[in-house]
C-alpha cells in the first residue's frame, strides 16, 4: 500500500475491535552455512533470456506492479563527531551528521558537514560552503551541470573526498548490426546512475579523479569507510527482445579509471532465481574507494530491488513479490483468461556479504508480506529480523491485513515468526534496537506495540499502548523512551481522519505497560514534514536535549475552528524549521521557529505552498552554532542564545 495516501486511508476506513491474534513458531537451531552466486543459474546466452522470458507471465507481473506499488522509504540516531583539523592544527567541535539507521553504515544526503564545510546538492550544482566560523561563511567553490544530462541527488563526504550520486543521460553508440549491409553504427539512449567521485584536498578546486556508472535507475548506497556500495534497477524491454531479430545488449557500466568505453554485461555473468521471473536487471556494485587498482566489483540479477538495508558487514535487499494468477471469466458465452487481485504478497531479501569494497551474493530468503521501508529490516546477532504486513485492510475475510514479524537464521530460512498483530490495520513503522523490536499500526488509534527478541526463535508482545493518531517514524531516544513522529487523529462513529502533526515522546520502562509521556501537536489538518518520509531530515542530539526538522504548517481559521470539523483542511502559515529542547522532566518545549521565506512570499501563499527554493530543507550544528539550510540561502545562529548570527544567499 503507498506510503504517500496512508493519510487519506486512514480517513476512509471503519474501525473494528482489534483483537490479540497471536501465533508463534519455531524451527531448527540456525545453520552457518550460507549460500554462494554459484548456487544460482546463468542466463548464459541471448537465446536462453529468450527462452525465460517466453516462459514467464509477463501480464500477471505488469498488473500486479501498477495494481499495488510500492511503499516509499520513511528510518535513526545522529551521531556527533570530534574531528582532528589537521590542515590547520586546530581541533573542531562536535557537529551533527546525517541521521542513519545502523552506526557504522553511513547513508547519502542532500546536505553533508565535515565541522567545518557544509556540502549541499541541489538540482543543478554541488556548492561546497565555509560555515565555521558562522561569521565569516561563505561560498568555497560550485560545481555546475549546466548540461542537464547529470542530475546530483546525494553525497557522501569524508576526509578527502566528495562522492556525488546522480541520473545521466547519455548517448552511447553501438558496432553496426551485420546483417545490416549499410554498416551505420547504433545510437541509443540510456539512463543511468553515474558516481562522480571528487578530490576536496583543496576546497576551492574540487578535482573529478573518477567517474562510475551503471545503466539504470538509482535505488540506494551506503558508504562504509572508504567503501562504496550502490544499488539500480534497469528495466529490461522483454517485448522489444521479444520481436526484435538483432540483439538487444544487457545492461551497461563503465569505471573511469579502468575502461574508457561503456562495457556490456554479458550474459554469461547475469544470474537468475528459478522461482521467479521479473523483466527488470538488479545491479549491486562495490568499490574500494582506496584502491584505484581494483575494479568495480558488479552482481547482475534478473529481478529488481526496492529497499535496501545494510549492516556493516551484509547488504540486503528487499522486493515484493505478488501472488497474482489468471482465472477464467466468461463473458458473452466465451471463457477469457483475466489477472485477479492479488490477494497476498511475499517479501524476497537478497543478501550480499560486503568486505572492501568487494560484494557478493550470499544467500536469499522469502517472507508473507509487504514491508514499509528500511527500517522494516534489521540484523542483529545473526539473524536477519523483518516485520511486514500481510493482506489487505479493505478486506474483512481471512484476507484482512495482519502485520507479522519473521526472524530469519544464516541460511535466510525462518527460525522464529510472530503473527497476526493488529488485524485489519497495517505498519505504519518499525524501529529494531537490540533486543527489542516496537512496531505502529494504524486504523483509528495507533496502537504501539512492544515486541521482545530475546529468544529469536520465539519472539513475542510485551506490551501495547492504543492512543489516537499514528507515529510514521520512530526514533531512539534511550533505552528506555522512544520518539514518535506521525499525525494526530481524530475519530468519530465509523471514521479516522489524520488531523497536525504529532511528535511523542514514549516511556518503555516497564515493557508490559508502555506509556506516552509527553507529546505535542504542530498545526491542523495539512500540515507535513519531510521527517515523516525521509528520516534524514531529522535534527537530534540527546546531548544537546535538541531535537529540530523542517516542517509545513497548515492551521484553521478562527472560524473553520468553531465549526468544528475534522474533516476540514487548514490553510497554509508556515515553512521552516522547528526547534525544540527536550528532556524527560519537561518534554518538547519550542524554542524557536525559522523560516527563510520573506513576508512576500507568506502574502502570495494564500491555501496552500510549493517545494519552494527557499523551503527549509535540513538543519544542522557545529559546536553551539545552528545552521538551517535551503536551496536559497544558509541561516545560523547560536543555540545558547536567540540572536541571529549570519545569513548567506547561496544563488548566483
Amino acid at each position: 500500500m503507498k506510503k504517500t495516501i496512508a493519510g487519506l486511508l486512514a480517513s476512509v476506513l471503519v474501525v473494528t475491535a482489534i483483537p490479540f491474534l497471536f501465533s508463534t513458531g519455531t524451527v531448527a537451531e540456525p545453520a552457518v552455512q550460507a549460500a554462494s552466486t554459484e548456487d544460482l543459474p546463468v542466463v548464459g546466452s541471448y537465446a536462453e533470456l529468450k527462452k525465460l522470458i517466453q516462459s514467464s507471465n509477463l501480464d500477471s507481473y505488469h498488473y500486479a506492479t501498477l495494481e499495488m506499488g510500492t511503499a516509499l522509504p520513511a528510518s535513526a540516531p545522529s551521531t556527533a563527531n570530534k574531528v582532528a583539523d589537521t590542515s590547520s592544527g586546530a581541533v573542531r567541535g562536535d557537529f551533527s551528521t546525517t541521521n542513519t539507521q545502523v552506526q557504522g553504515v553511513d547513508e547519502a544526503d542532500i546536505v553533508k558537514s565535515d565541522g567545518t564545510y557544509l556540502y549541499q546538492s541541489t538540482q543543478n550544482e554541488v556548492r561546497i560552503i565555509k560555515a565555521y566560523p558562522a561569521t565569516e561563511m561563505k561560498i568555497a567553490s560550485r560545481i555546475s551541470y549546466d548540461n542537464g544530462k547529470f542530475v546530483p541527488q546525494e553525497m557522501y563526504v569524508d576526509d578527502r573526498r566528495l562522492i556525488v550520486i546522480g541520473q545521466a543521460d547519455e548517448t552511447i553508440s553501438y558496432p553496426p548490426d551485420p546483417a545490416s549491409k549499410r554498416g551505420i553504427p547504433r545510437y541509443q539512449g540510456m539512463q543511468s546512475v553515474k558516481t562522480m567521485i571528487y578530490d576536496i584536498t583543496d576546497k576551492k578546486q574540487p578535482r573529478l579523479i573518477r567517474q562510475l556508472e551503471l545503466e539504470g535507475q538509482y535505488m540506494s548506497s551506503r558508504k562504509i569507510g572508504a567503501s562504496l556500495y550502490v544499488t539500480a534497477n534497469h528495466y529490461m524491454d522483454a517485448y522489444r527482445i521479444l520481436q526484435e531479430k538483432a540483439e538487444v545488449p544487457g545492461p551497461t557500466y563503465k569505471d573511469s579509471v579502468h575502461h574508457n568505453q561503456y562495457q556490456t554485461i554479458p550474459y554469461s555473468e547475469i544470474r537468475y532465481f528459478p522461482d521467479h521471473f521479473r523483466p527488470e536487471y538488479l545491479i549491486v556494485a562495490g568499490v574500494n574507494l582506496d584502491d584505484t587498482k581494483q575494479e568495480m566489483s558488479l552482481n547482475t540479477y534478473l529481478g529488481a530491488g526496492e529497499n535496501i538495508y545494510a549492516s556493516t558487514k551484509n547488504l540486503y535487499v528487499a522486493v515484493t513479490q505478488n501472488n497474482v494468477q489468471p482465472v477464467a471469466v466468461k463473458q458473452k458465452g466465451a471463457t477469457t483468461p483475466l489477472i485477479a487481485p492479488p490477494m497476498e504478497s511475499d517479501t524476497t531479501i537478497y543478501r550480499f556479504a560486503m568486505n572492501k569494497g568487494d560484494i557478493r551474493y550470499t544467500g536469499k530468503g522469502s517472507v508473507p508480506g509487504r514491508i514499509l521501508n528500511q527500517f522494516s529490516m534489521d540484523e542483529n546477532d545473526g539473524y536477519f529480523r523483518i516485520a511486514t504486513t500481510s493482506g489487505n485492510m479493505w478486506r474483512d475475510d481471512e484476507h484482512t491485513s495482519k502485520n507479522n514479524l519473521y526472524v530469519l537464521d544464516n541460511k535466510l530460512e525462518v527460525f522464529g515468526k510472530l503473527e497476526g498483530i493488529a488485524p485489519g490495520e497495517r505498519i505504519y513503522s518499525v524501529r529494531f534496537m537490540g533486543d527489542r523490536a516496537y512496531m505502529v499500526t494504524f486504523k483509528k488509534v495507533d496502537p504501539l506495540f512492544v515486541l521482545d527478541l530475546k529468544k529469536p526463535s520465539a519472539p513475542s508482545v510485551l506490551g501495547a499502548l492504543k492512543i489516537p493518531g499514528y507515529s510514521d517514524y520512530l526514533h531512539p531516544y534511550d533505552e528506555n523512551h522512544i520518539i514518535g513522529f506521525g499525525k494526530e487523529a481524530e475519530a468519530d462513529k465509523d471514521w479516522a481522519y489524520y488531523q497536525g502533526m504529532k511528535i511523542a515522546l514514549f516511556d518503555v520502562s516497564d515493557v508490559t505497560k508502555p506509556k506516552e509521556k509527553f507529546k505535542t501537536v504542530i498545526g491542523d489538518r495539512g500540515t507535513d514534514s519531510e521527517l515523516l518520509r525521509n528520516h534524514k531530515a531529522l535534527l537530534f542530539s540527546k546531548e544537546k536535549n535538541l531535537l529540530a526538522f523542517p516542517v509545513t504548517v497548515h492551521e484553521r481559521t478562527s472560524e473553520q475552528k468553531a465549526k468544528n470539523d475534522m474533516r476540514e483542511y487548514g490553510h497554509f502559515t508556515f515553512q521552516g524549521a522547528y526547534v525544540y529542547q527536550l528532556d524527560l522532566q519537561k518534554g518538547f518545549q519550542l524554542t524557536d521557529q525559522i523560516t527563510h521565506l520573506a513576508k512576500e512570499d507568506i502574502a502570495r501563499a494564500g491555501e496552500g505552498w510549493y517545494d519552494s527554493s527557499s523551503n527549509i530543507k535540513r538543519i544542522l550544528t557545529i559546536g553551539d552554532t545552528l545552521y538551517t539550510v535551503s536551496d536559497d540561502f544558509v541561516k545560523t545562529q547560536q543555540l545558547s542564545t536567540p540572536k541571529k548570527e549570519n545569513i548567506l544567499p547561496l544563488t548566483k
